[in-house]
C-alpha cells in the first residue's frame, strides 16, 4: 500500500452548470474540481513557475464512487505520494461538506516537471524538491 500524506483540503460550491442532463454532477467536472485544488496548493506551498520550466500532468484518473449532485459544497481533500527524480504522485479524495465521513470520488494524478522548450522532463529543481519533500509521506 502506497503511503500518502494530507497537504491541503480546499472547499468549494456544487455549480448548477457542473450537472448533466442526467441532474447529476458531469464525470469531466470532478476532473476540474481535482485541478483547482492542486493549483492552490501548488501556490500555497511557494509554486511561481516561469515560462521555460514548470509542472505538467502527464495522467489523471478517478473513480466515481457517488453521485454528486446541487446544492452543495464539496471539499477536496489532496495527497502527496511519491517524489520521483523528475514528477511526484498526488491523490484525491471529494466529499460533500454536509457528510465529510463519505468519499464521493477518489482520484490521482502524476504530475512531470518539464522543460518547455525541450519538450521533455528535467530533474525537479532544488527548491521544488524540498517542498514537496517537506509534505510527502516517509
Amino acid at each position: 500500500m502506497e503511503t500518502k500524506k494530507l497537504v491541503h483540503s480546499s472547499r468549494m460550491a456544487i455549480r448548477w452548470g457542473d450537472m448533466d442532463a442526467l441532474g447529476h454532477v458531469n464525470n469531466t467536472v470532478y476532473f476540474r474540481y481535482m485541478e483547482q485544488a492542486r493549483i492552490e496548493w501548488l501556490h500555497l506551498i511557494g509554486g511561481t513557475f516561469d515560462s521555460q520550466q514548470g509542472p505538467v500532468l502527464i495522467n489523471a484518473q478517478c473513480s466515481f464512487l457517488r453521485q454528486l449532485k446541487y446544492p452543495g459544497d464539496i471539499e477536496v481533500r489532496s495527497y502527496i505520494g511519491a517524489v520521483g527524480r523528475s514528477s511526484f504522485e498526488t491523490t484525491y479524495e471529494i466529499c460533500r461538506v454536509d457528510a465529510p465521513d463519505a468519499v464521493f470520488a477518489e482520484g490521482s494524478a502524476k504530475i512531470v516537471w518539464v522543460d518547455f522548450k525541450l519538450e521533455k522532463s528535467v530533474p525537479l529543481p532544488d527548491d521544488v524538491r524540498q517542498l514537496l519533500n517537506n509534505y510527502s509521506a516517509e
